[in-house]
């Protein structure tokens, strides 16, 4: 947008005004404009290319989850924080817990597995029924923000977010 409504239109002034006033300064102008936003894009590529978070692997995968209190917060996010967790191991097993906070009133196991037409490591979870309805057999992964997440679909709750972390005690707001 930026470079839509702005850059464009004042590179075509500057080029206008060399050509009608035929004196090198704005075409010097529009040179630096260019040279400038090509450094800066360079620049933003290559910064991001070192310090950018590399492709998931299955071993990042591998760990515990809770739920994400910061994508919907609010007291339904604290409640399934307080109720719901995950945990996969190296083994390709699953443990899903449903919790009253830290105490486990029932596990469901179960494996994952990985789809391998994917470049990212998206997992395929069977846990026998009857199973809660949080657990969703293919949950989508978002990895393009850092921490990736996985978000289950229930039928009670819609979205649940799940991100990588360790469950901590926390105070309802």
């Amino acid at each position: 947008m930026l470079f839509t409504f702005i850059f464009l239109p004042a590179s075509l002034v500057l080029f206008i005004l060399g050509l009608v006033t035929r004196k090198a300064f704005y075409f010097q102008l529009l040179g630096v404009l260019w040279t400038g936003l090509l450094g800066l894009v360079l620049v933003v590529f290559t910064l991001q290319r070192i310090f950018g978070k590399s492709e998931l692997s299955r071993d990042d995968v591998y760990g515990q989850y809770v739920v994400d209190r910061t994508k919907a917060p609010g007291k339904q996010a604290d409640w399934q924080y307080q109720h719901y967790r995950f945990e996969i191991k190296p083994n390709d097993s699953i443990y899903f817990y449903e919790t009253d906070n830290e105490r486990i009133l029932k596990t469901y196991k179960g494996t994952v597995s990985f789809l391998e037409a994917y470049q990212k490591p998206r997992i395929v979870i069977s846990i026998q029924e009857p199973r809660s309805h949080i657990i969703e057999n293919k949950p989508t992964l978002y990895s393009r923000y850092d921490p990736f997440y996985y978000v289950f679909w229930s039928p009670k709750f819609g979205n649940v977010f799940f991100t990588k972390g360790e469950w901590k005690k926390v105070t309802p707001k």
